[in-house]
């Protein structure tokens, strides 16, 4: 009786646009190219335009993140900033002790710590950073999806927690004696792996990774959308009681969803830190938690690559509009919200899906 079920809601599953998803393919893979060309080809990226591009290829992985959970599993996040932050400041852990060599970081020194708090110890080394940077979200999310879920928290309940728990992280972060740099948080970053950071090597390197890392997070996205997993996360967003009564615990599928999404984060936070030089709490800040969710919105929930869409559209009309236009960006986001609320309400992807019913 189950599978009957399950197929019917994948019919009805958004899917994704054959003609827009190998443009994107084409585009990820002509970008590492571009990387790679001398600076007196016409073609060649600024280190200017690598860290903004990188930058957005980094939030284009929260979008697809986000909607794994949101479009797929129907559960709207609002408080994925954490998990970018968490998988931020680990990266920034391990930066901030390759700057300070042997003594202490320079915000402990200028704060009079004697010495360097226990759960700093091994950040030295990347293969532990690497590890923090997959665990701190990955636990995080996994403890807070197990009470939630198991006490049946969803819709509007469930955003507003998600909200709640960034927001209490950025407070946490704020405070000076919680050891990861208070309102400045970490910068001042020299070497990783032992080359520079503001090296152009090593920032093609970077972007490099953040392409790979959206490409794989594309497919793994795929990959679950398309299996007997991603149809039961289809019938857990459309059709929940009538999963359970199917015989299904949505629980088990929701957990695993939300705490592989919030991993995706903390990678995507962790790319993100080396590349723009600076991780502070702002980045927990609700707000850029809401922002994440317009991306989804604005490029097709529940497509994955309408995400990417979104997060470049507005990440690029961010970038510019702040400089040409700063007092009313606000505005301008807000009226993009709108438009596609009102007249997009299947997003930018829509456009191209005209005759899907």
């Amino acid at each position: 009786m189950s599978q009957p079920l399950t197929l019917t809601l994948a019919r009805r599953a958004p899917r994704t646009v054959p003609v827009v998803g190998s443009l994107l393919l084409a585009a990820l893979l002509v970008l590492p190219f571009l990387a790679l060309l001398p600076a007196s080809h016409p073609l060649a990226l600024s280190s200017w335009m690598l860290t903004l591009i990188g930058k957005i290829l980094c939030y284009a992985v929260v979008a697809v993140a986000l909607d794994l959970v949101w479009g797929y599993a129907g559960m709207l996040s609002l408080g994925h900033g954490i998990f970018f932050a968490l998988g931020g400041y680990a990266m920034g852990m391990y930066l901030m002790r390759q700057a300070s060599g042997d003594g202490l970081p320079a915000f402990m020194s200028f704060l009079s710590w004697s010495e360097l708090p226990w759960f700093w110890w091994g950040t030295q080394h990347f293969a532990w950073a690497l590890a923090l940077i997959v665990l701190a979200p990955g636990l995080l999310a996994l403890l807070f999806g197990w009470f939630a879920f198991r006490s049946k928290i969803k819709g509007v309940y469930f955003s507003i927690m998600t909200q709640a728990l960034t927001f209490a992280g950025m407070l946490l972060f704020f405070r000076n004696e919680t050891g990861f740099g208070g309102n400045n948080g970490f910068t001042g970053f020299t070497t990783l792996l032992g080359f520079p950071v503001t090296a152009l090597s090593t920032r093609i390197a970077l972007f490099i990774a953040t392409v790979l890392l959206l490409a794989g997070s594309l497919g793994l996205g795929y990959l679950l959308a398309k299996s007997k997993f991603g149809r039961i996360l289809t019938a857990v967003r459309d059709a929940e009681n009538r999963l359970t009564f199917c015989g299904y615990d949505p629980r088990g599928f929701k957990l695993l969803v939300w705490t592989l999404s919030a991993v995706l984060c903390g990678l995507a936070g962790a790319l993100y830190v080396p590349q723009v030089g600076i991780i502070n709490p702002s980045e927990m800040s609700p707000t850029n938690s809401i922002e994440a969710a317009i991306w989804v919105a604005l490029g097709g929930r529940g497509t994955l690559i309408g995400p990417v869409i979104g997060a470049a559209l507005v990440n690029g009309a961010k970038s510019f509009f702040t400089v040409a236009m700063p007092e009313y960006w606000q505005l301008f986001l807000g009226l993009i919200f709108i438009a596609v609320t009102l007249f997009l309400p299947r997003g930018v992807i829509g456009l191209f899906r005209k005759g899907e019913k």
